[in-house]
């Protein structure tokens, strides 16, 4: 659209790290992926976390102080190298978009699970009081559902949003905060514009690319990921579905309104020449709206790094499986 304002966020460019990504997840933050990130010239870290790592669903309201100095890390490390970090619950107290655990309350729908939201986020903020916006912003829930009455409604989202981001703002005014689109990441949220923080789009369109064969989606009977091709509705999709899909989000500029793209990439069972083309279009698109992104992920399926693809050759570094095609394609935009 022409004369339409400029995206008024940075447009930060990196990676998800899932040492804290879900509840079993045990690992430390690893230095050298910080350093790998910042030597290939990336600038952004988002670190999806399960509050299971540090709450029980039990006790929602004790919090595990060592659980949190894992945290600390991965804030420190990020700070460390020159890399914004997003913190972002990827489930919360009451909501989770990965299948299997179940949360024994509803954030949409249950006063209790939105005061326990509320009060984790209240401790994060004071936990990191003083650091500055730049160098640290938190993303509240990771993707939450469509709208839907008997799972959330409009509503429901918009009371959840206000609530939690005036909880964070009561502790610590100026931190940036970050919420994900609904349905997944997918739909912007116009009516949320006053509160001034940024919203987070995905880069999955048509997921017959992105989650060819993952099998924590209903990915059975989907067609082979072509590109251009049909979604898994069997709608077709090529680049100027591409191009209306991502001008919807960049609609919010006109609001004040932030945009960045916090997750995106592709399973690795999608032939590689495939990703790489569908992807080098996505990347083209958000670049020339201005609007940043975050692979998901560094190490994994999603990765640049033992990804575990079976058609290409990878080349060593330092001990790990280079994806260099995926690597310089990133470096690129």
């Amino acid at each position: 659209m022409s004369g339409r304002p400029a995206n008024p966020v940075p447009r930060w460019r990196g990676f998800n790290l899932l040492e804290m990504f879900s509840p079993e997840s045990r690992g430390p933050w690893r230095e050298e992926d910080f350093a790998w990130m910042a030597e290939w010239g990336f600038d952004f870290v988002r670190l999806p976390m399960s509050y299971r790592q540090w709450a029980s669903p039990d006790d929602v309201l004790n919090l595990n102080e060592a659980a949190l100095e894992k945290v600390d890390r991965g804030v420190e490390l990020g700070r460390r190298y020159g890399l914004h970090v997003s913190v972002n619950f990827h489930r919360a107290p009451g909501y989770c978009i990965s299948r299997g655990i179940k949360e024994p309350f509803s954030l949409w729908k249950d006063e209790e699970a939105l005061e326990a939201f509320c009060f984790h986020w209240q401790a994060f903020a004071r936990r990191y009081r003083g650091i500055r916006g730049d160098e640290l912003s938190f993303d509240l829930v990771n993707e939450p559902p469509a709208i839907r009455g008997e799972v959330m409604t409009r509503a429901d989202h918009e009371r959840v949003i206000r609530r939690t981001v005036q909880s964070i703002r009561d502790v610590d005014p100026d931190r940036p905060i970050t919420i994900d689109g609904t349905g997944a990441g997918n739909d912007p949220s116009p009516e949320l514009a006053d509160l001034g923080v940024t919203q987070s789009c995905r880069a999955y369109l048509p997921m017959t690319v992105s989650h060819h064969q993952a099998h924590w989606v209903a990915s059975e009977g989907w067609p082979e990921p072509t590109w251009p091709g049909p979604d898994h509705r069997g709608n077709p999709c090529d680049r100027s579905v591409l191009e209306a899909h991502y001008d919807g989000w960049a609609q919010l500029f006109e609001q004040g309104v932030g945009v960045h793209c916090g997750e995106g990439g592709c399973f690795n069972r999608t032939p590689h020449e495939v990703f790489l083309r569908w992807f080098r279009d996505v990347l083209e698109i958000l670049t020339s709206l201005g609007i940043g992104y975050a692979l998901w992920n560094l190490r994994g399926s999603f990765g640049v790094l033992d990804s575990g693809r079976e058609d290409i050759d990878y080349e060593d570094f330092h001990g790990h499986a280079l994806d260099r095609k995926l690597l310089e394609l990133l470096r690129e935009y």
